[in-house]
């Protein structure tokens, strides 16, 4: 019973903290910035210089900050910590109205929001493996992001139909004004998803907090970040001994900065080139976030029964489809084929590859941190997931880069988004030299050697 307590509040954070994803990255806040920009191209690429900055630090700090962690403590004063960020970050966005807004700022505020989420995402998953014996991390992992994506569905439900406004008629999708007298004039509504999404992750982190104990000693020994240090030092210098590992982690740096690219300009891209409202966007949320928690289930048991590395090969493959088929989607044409401009094939195509990315993204995110599981050394798992953090944000920067930087340099969302395609091609090319258990017999020497 005490188990089953721990694994419920353990689900509780990705519960807790999927609408930062899902309201402010994805579907509600990023179109609300094209909106107030206006102009999708400056949008789309305003959004990627300042995704990949963030992404940059994240990049930098998330191994160092897990190796600390390992030696010196207790890892849930870290994750308290990372909490007051993201619930700062995401309540700051409140300000970004439209008579008073200031991109650099309002980036700053997300940014320091998404730092918090990240940083706090490396301690709770490093705590996968207390959850239960190997054969069953797959399955947990894969219930915990399915309980996710239903905490980011009920959030999106509620913006939606309670307080995100159309900008031309100031009504939410039930037809009704925002609740609480927000002024849609304002947009009061849609801004509300700031301080909404802080609240719902204060409030919800609560069973986490309340059930999960972390087995790690709460004092740090003396000489703890010394150690700490050597000890990434040495487990960095014997990656290439280590080639499952570093193919796994060269592997997922490029798949999963791909897939956070599809996240990330999802929202911007349908409402640039379909001209999709927020609103609009956020009912081809749901879609995608249904699909994504029903899958990430299936992809749970998929992984108990076949193992992650067939999961994430099948899934690199169909989301690869996906950034090639957005490519050559729009309002104009579909596949090349000419449409009526008041067509709803386009639409209907682009709700089909939303439902596909999420259905994909959800279970290769789940199996991604299964595997890490599986390639890690047991004693310094927060290490690991630091490294896991590092390898899906040292190149961060790189798609939201390209994007931004193709986006400008051909003036077209369309052709911006094209480098996803080859990142997710370098991705599957990689998890080829992927052992499915890694070199776990290997570790206990790896490990006395580097400390």
């Amino acid at each position: 019973m005490e188990r089953r307590k721990r694994i419920w509040g353990w689900f509780f954070f990705d519960w807790a903290s999927q609408p930062y994803n899902t309201l402010l990255i994805t579907f509600i806040f990023a179109p609300y910035i094209k909106e107030l920009i206006g102009d999708g191209t400056a949008a789309q690429s305003a959004w990627g210089f300042g995704i990949g900055l963030t992404g940059f630090i994240i990049a930098i700090l998330a191994p160092v900050l897990g190796a600390i962690s390992d030696i010196s403590g207790n890892r849930m004063r870290w994750i308290w910590a990372f909490s007051g960020l993201y619930v700062i970050g995401a309540a700051m966005i409140w300000f970004a109205a439209p008579d008073s807004f200031n991109l650099y700022l309002t980036l700053f505020f997300f940014g320091i929001g998404m730092i918090g989420m990240e940083f706090a995402t490396i301690f709770t998953n490093s705590m996968l493996p207390d959850l239960g014996p190997k054969e069953e991390i797959g399955r947990i992992s894969g219930n915990g992001w399915a309980f996710g994506y239903l905490g980011g569905l009920v959030a999106l439900v509620l913006m939606l139909t309670l307080f995100a406004e159309n900008a031309a008629t100031g009504r939410t999708l039930l037809g009704i004004p925002p609740i609480f007298g927000l002024d849609p004039a304002q947009r009061e509504g849609t801004r509300f998803v700031g301080p909404l999404t802080a609240l719902w992750f204060a409030v919800f982190m609560i069973p986490f907090f309340f059930y999960v104990r972390d087995p790690k000693p709460s004092r740090a020994p003396k000489g703890a970040v010394r150690a700490a240090l050597k000890g990434l030092g040495g487990t960095i210098r014997s990656l290439p001994q280590r080639p499952s590992l570093f193919a796994f982690l060269a592997s997922s740096m490029f798949y999963r900065d791909a897939l956070n690219g599809m996240y990330f300009f999802g929202g911007i891209y349908a409402s640039g080139v379909l001209g999709w409202s927020v609103v609009f966007i956020g009912v081809f949320g749901i879609v995608a976030i249904v699909s994504g928690a029903v899958f990430a289930w299936i992809g749970g048991r998929l992984d108990e029964k076949f193992g992650p590395k067939p999961v994430i090969t099948a899934c690199i493959l169909v989301l690869t489809f996906v950034a090639g088929s957005i490519v050559v989607v729009s309002r104009e044409s579909v596949y090349g084929i000419p449409v009526a401009a008041d067509s709803a094939l386009p639409d209907i195509v682009f709700f089909v590859f939303g439902a596909l990315i999420g259905a994909a993204g959800g279970v290769i995110q789940s199996a991604s941190r299964t595997m890490m599981v599986h390639q890690a050394n047991p004693a310094r798992m927060t290490e690991a997931f630091g490294l896991f953090a590092l390898a899906g944000k040292a190149t961060s920067f790189l798609a939201p880069t390209l994007i931004g930087i193709t986006t400008m340099v051909s003036g077209s969302q369309q052709i911006g988004v094209s480098p996803l395609i080859f990142l997710f091609i370098l991705g599957v090319i990689l998890l080829r030299w992927v052992k499915p258990e890694g070199e776990q017999s290997e570790w206990s020497n790896a490990t006395s050697s580097a400390v």
